[in-house]
């Protein structure tokens, strides 16, 4: 392989439960650098797959991924960029989409600005709404019968968390201006979406048709 510094997006796709491909794509030379057949997505399987590629001699400059647990920790010298997307999606599922609490309803605004924001101005956002609403995400509830109490708005303390806790991988892509990393995982979805539409419409194959297929 050509020996070039590059930028990785990646992520994985499943056919069903059990059987998936992780990709790993150069943005800028729209090409897919590295995939292989997955039982489960690890953070191992995505540390195969960059070791492998410095192996042909890529050099690894930034990598752009969906934000799942354990995977940032396993690239320490890498800069990481989360798929602002994704973190949208992960505020979709504790919100919704239309909230019924007003802290909800700003904090969905809020996060609806993520792709559209510089990190000072959305960060500064944040900050208001935390100073706004913090009494409010510390209220609790007992249990009658246990007696235990819980935190009243769980749902929308995840979604404020979530955001806190993935900030400083949102707008990687900022402070590195010259390697115009994306700031999402989108170029693969493209790439995800044709594939699952042959296996579609080829759906009868056996196991090792299909595996033929995807590569």
């Amino acid at each position: 392989s050509e020996s070039r510094p590059v930028t990785i997006v990646a992520d994985a796709m499943f056919f069903g439960r059990q059987w998936g491909v992780v990709v790993m794509r150069d943005p800028h030379k729209k090409e897919n650098v590295y995939w292989e057949e997955i039982f489960t997505e690890s953070p191992s399987v995505y540390q195969t797959g960059i070791s492998a590629l410095k192996q042909q001699g890529y050099t690894i400059q930034a990598l752009v991924i969906d934000g799942r647990k354990g995977v940032r920790e396993a690239f320490p010298d890498i800069p990481i960029q989360m798929c602002q997307f994704h973190q949208l999606r992960i505020g979709t599922r504790y919100l919704t989409r239309n909230p019924k609490l007003e802290a909800g309803q700003e904090l969905r605004s809020l996060t609806l600005l993520l792709t559209k924001s510089a990190a000072a101005s959305f960060i500064a956002l944040l900050n208001q709404w935390r100073q706004r609403w913090t009494g409010f995400l510390k209220e609790k509830t007992t249990d009658p019968i246990t007696n235990k109490w819980f935190y009243t708005h769980r749902r929308l303390r995840s979604a404020f968390f979530s955001l806190k806790n993935n900030l400083p991988y949102l707008f990687t892509y900022e402070r590195y201006p010259g390697l115009s990393i994306p700031k999402t995982t989108n170029c693969l979805e493209g790439v995800f979406s044709h594939v699952k539409t042959a296996m579609r419409v080829h759906r009868g194959l056996i196991q090792k048709r299909k595996r033929k297929l995807v590569d």
